[in-house]
């Protein structure tokens, strides 16, 4: 195992990326696409979002969102992992089409997902291959994560809301009191990540 010091460190997505790669998910129009884009402007880790139920997304709400939370088939990364996120952007572009093609089935994504398992393995290797052929650099899925929190950063988003809606680990325990920040007030800042 690399110590920390030794880890590769990963680099946000630059903005004009993140528009090339929204271009091609619009244009290519597919189940892998529709994941790439739910991550793009969601700040879901890529095992949430392959392992979504339909219920899971809400469109049918004031402020469309996402509800992760653990499933039988897919566990969360740590209790702090359990949230609701706005869907804005590409991403609410993507929940749609996933939500309007996924009629019949209850996973978001069966192809990588179904009552015994989520394979985000398969997912990651399939969608970072076409990145690095898309954008020709380093950029690797879990790249969204890192922007993500940069563009948060640069809307001025106060830290402890940026960890809410990328279910980081909280700083204090006193963040871990109450029932967290509303998905109003969530929505608020992610909003501002398209203007």
């Amino acid at each position: 195992m690399p110590s920390e010091e030794n880890k590769p460190k990963r680099s946000p997505i630059p903005s004009h990326n993140l528009e090339y790669l929204r271009y091609q998910c619009k244009k290519l129009d597919d189940d892998l696409r529709w994941l790439l884009a739910l991550l793009i402007d969601s700040g879901l880790r890529l095992g949430e979002a392959t392992g979504l139920s339909i219920n899971d997304i809400v469109l049918n709400h004031e402020i469309p969102h996402i509800k992760v939370r653990p499933h039988p088939w897919r566990r969360l990364k740590t209790i702090g992992s359990e949230r609701d996120v706005p869907l804005v952007g590409i991403s609410l572009w993507a929940a749609k089409k996933i939500k309007n093609h996924q009629l019949e089935n209850p996973y978001a994504f069966p192809r990588y997902c179904n009552e015994i398992g989520c394979n985000a393995n398969s997912a990651s290797s399939a969608l970072n291959k076409w990145m690095k052929e898309s954008t020709g650099n380093g950029y690797v899925l879990h790249s969204f994560r890192h922007s993500m929190r940069d563009r948060l950063r640069n809307v001025e988003c106060p830290s402890e809301i940026i960890d809410q809606i990328g279910g980081w680990t909280r700083e204090s325990i006193g963040e871990g009191y109450g029932t967290g920040h509303s998905l109003k007030l969530k929505f608020k800042w992610m909003i501002k990540l398209q203007q």
